[in-house]
């Protein structure tokens, strides 16, 4: 059993003499694991750094074996970004999501593709990171909500409220609520960011955090939630980053105690 293609490191950890256990993702066979051998040493740490695109060759004599990986560096996006503290904490965050709750061996195309093109564009150009990037990223992470079957509904208001209104998400539901229909259960509802509904609009730093917070309810209480896992410390560092630059003092309370709310 073997593959070839281009593939996504989400992650390496050394292992035995020298090797690693690294995790990639391609668009074909989906997230992968495998023993990388040399891993370890400074050659092949280069190789399987977190974010890198590699051309990945997958071999095992059964197909439920851990299998042997190798490959060769196509583009190293870490390297580009070890002094820009916002940018590698976006690939580090979108990495370890990844990771972490994306079912192995099943094809995920276009989260592979949506994060292929995030990684290059976040390591290539540092300022668009900084200034327009985590639109994009709260999107990826509204995706890949999508494609593992818990998507929210922002087509139309939960309570019958103009859909040109909608300003809020039910914590409970993931159904969008008009601004006008959210009355008395405002404080309990997840802000909805105008630029999730409007490709255009890139927002603000309040915004961003806002985005981040709504799909980090999510991810937290479904995606990482239904396998018994806590949400990647990555992602965390990026929230925290967010917070800081949007001058917000993160809650104490988790996202996923928000009070239910109808709708």
């Amino acid at each position: 059993m073997e593959w070839e293609a281009p593939a996504l490191v989400l992650s390496a950890t050394p292992y035995g003499e020298g090797s690693a256990i690294v995790h990639v993702l391609t668009s074909e066979h989906g997230l992968y694991h495998g023993l990388a051998r040399g891993g370890s040493s400074s050659r092949g740490r280069a190789v399987w750094q977190t974010g890198n695109l590699v051309r990945a060759r997958w071999v095992a004599r059964l197909s439920e074996q851990l299998g042997n990986i190798s490959a060769e560096v196509v583009h190293a996006s870490a390297a580009r970004i070890l002094n820009d503290p916002l940018p590698l904490a976006m690939l580090a965050s979108l990495c370890a999501l990844a990771d972490g709750c994306l079912p192995e061996r099943e094809p995920h195309p276009a989260i592979f593709q949506g994060l292929a093109s995030l990684l290059a564009r976040i390591s290539l150009d540092p300022h668009w990171a900084v200034t327009e990037a985590m639109p994009e990223i709260v999107r990826w992470e509204l995706m890949l909500l999508s494609d593992l079957g818990f998507g929210l509904d922002l087509t139309r208001c939960a309570l019958g409220g103009p859909a040109d209104d909608l300003r809020w998400v039910s914590p409970r539901t993931g159904r969008a609520v008009s601004d006008s229909r959210a009355g008395e259960w405002r404080q309990r509802l997840l802000p909805l960011p105008g630029f999730v509904l409007h490709p255009d609009e890139i927002g603000t730093p309040q915004d961003w955090y806002d985005g981040l917070r709504l799909t980090g309810h999510f991810l937290q209480r479904d995606a990482f939630g239904q396998r018994h896992r806590p949400v990647p410390e990555a992602r965390g560092r990026l929230l925290d980053l967010i917070a800081r630059e949007a001058d917000i003092t993160p809650p104490d309370t988790p996202a996923d105690e928000t009070p239910a709310t109808p709708g």
